[in-house]
């Protein structure tokens, strides 16, 4: 069952606006203050938030260790880097973690899913929800699926570094992204065991981590609506990923699992979700994630629901290439909108153009990885670039059209990278796209990404 989601959230916005939406929690002169300050106080901001990365991340649980992440306050983004080599999926101690707060530690046993709302039979209330524990889950059949989970705010950096507009929010790079194997039960199955009804309209799950405060408002557990035709269609409760249970900092012992929409409608540690006969709104379907800013509508645009195109290399920003060796570029690209169809590269900073190789045929909701042999005959600065296309036909942009959130960038990322003279190529190790120890820091482009 496929919808239109563009009209399903302008609906809603407009229903809510009207006072049409229910909105629990907080009040409505609350969210309409904050979504005005997400679109005004975001313009004041010199450089993107969070840019300081080199301290111990509070509240996450797994080890995040500086080869492998870089650290953007309660978050962890993966260094590309550490993905080279490391197959299809991402290793769990490799995959990124996003938190609004902290992780909470939760017991698998003793855990419960409460549904509840309107848009059951009975409509009964938070205090007789129909309960499910894990074993509950475990015993229905299940489904297993390949699918990425990204951040609507990955790559939100190159926004200053590369286009020069201001932004705010986490200062990530391209590493807020990672595809796992799930492994779960089909949230249309547990819906209909709870007595879905043809009244449902909109499904809010919600989690079990600390309520979330920001501008001194508390805007309680992080929640986000969900048309029900969305959750009737592939959306998962997955309490498996990578084939073991879910760790921690990943939603143990279920989260929601909303193939190729942006990262904060996959509710990690879900405790709860309301089946409502009326449109629901929260301040994670709106007010934080939307685009503000010139160009975009006054009161922001539809709520953000699938993820756009992106490329990445699985090489450190200021990598050194030794002149006159081949080397074999790697990397991965992803769309919201369908498979990889092809990828071109640039190891000249635009001037020309090669159709690297794909190693995985095009799949929607999940990455494909490719490569390209590079013989650099020169040496200095360059910058390598990639651009993915999807079997939708969209090609990702030189440009993203600015919105002051710093949301969905999709242009070409220029990656800064140095090739060293043939004298310098026993201080690198050749094909790695990494310098040797010997060799000390690799040179750095002025403007490029760090991660």
């Amino acid at each position: 069952m496929r919808i239109d989601e563009s009209a399903y959230d302008r609906r809603r916005l407009r229903q809510w606006l009207a006072g049409e939406a229910r909105a629990d929690g907080v009040s409505r002169r609350d969210l309409l203050r904050l979504a005005a300050a997400a679109g005004v106080l975001t313009t004041l901001a010199g450089r993107p938030a969070g840019a300081a990365a080199d301290t111990p991340a509070p509240g996450i649980v797994k080890p995040v260790p500086p080869e492998l992440f870089t650290i953007r306050g309660t978050n962890a983004e993966t260094n590309w880097s550490a993905l080279r080599g490391t197959g299809f999926h991402t290793p769990v101690d490799r995959f990124f973690v996003r938190n609004h707060t902290s992780t909470p530690r939760l017991d698998r046993d003793s855990w419960r899913l409460k549904v509840w709302g309107g848009g059951l039979r009975g409509a009964p209330g938070p205090d007789r929800a129909v309960e499910f524990g894990h074993d509950d889950l475990r015993r229905l059949p299940s489904v297993t699926l390949d699918a990425f989970v990204e951040c609507a705010g990955n790559g939100r950096s190159h926004f200053t570094t590369q286009q020069g507009d201001t932004v705010t929010g986490t200062a990530w790079t391209l590493g807020a992204v990672g595809t796992a194997r799930w492994r779960g039960v089909r949230l249309s199955r547990v819906l209909r065991l709870a007595g879905l009804t043809r009244h449902a309209v909109d499904l809010q799950p919600r989690g079990l981590d600390d309520a979330y405060v920001t501008g001194g408002t508390s805007l309680g557990r992080v929640r986000r609506p969900l048309p029900v035709a969305k959750a009737l269609d592939d959306v998962i409760l997955a309490y498996e990923m990578n084939g073991e249970p879910l760790p921690p900092d990943h939603g143990h012992p279920v989260r929601v699992l909303v193939p190729s929409w942006v990262g904060i409608s996959h509710i990690k540690w879900v405790g709860d979700i309301e089946v409502s006969d009326q449109p629901l709104y929260s301040p994670w379907n709106t007010d934080f994630y939307r685009l503000f800013g010139p160009g975009h509508p006054p009161g922001g645009s539809a709520p953000l629901t699938r993820q756009t195109l992106k490329s990445a290399f699985e090489t450190d920003a200021g990598a050194a290439f030794g002149a006159g060796v081949r080397h074999r570029l790697t990397g991965r690209s992803w769309s919201g909108a369908g498979g990889i169809r092809h990828v071109d590269v640039s190891t000249d900073a635009g001037a020309t153009w090669r159709r690297a190789d794909l190693h995985d045929r095009p799949r929607a909701g999940v990455w494909s990885r490719w490569s390209l042999d590079w013989h650099p005959a020169t040496s200095g600065p360059t910058a390598l670039l990639a651009r993915a296309t999807d079997t939708a036909g969209r090609t990702q942009p030189d440009t993203t059209a600015p919105n002051t959130q710093g949301y969905l960038f999709d242009a070409v990322v220029r990656h800064p990278v140095t090739v060293l003279p043939p004298a310098s190529r026993h201080g690198t190790q050749p094909g790695s796209g990494r310098p040797a120890a010997a060799a000390g820091p690799p040179p750095q482009v002025t403007g490029g990404a760090s991660g």
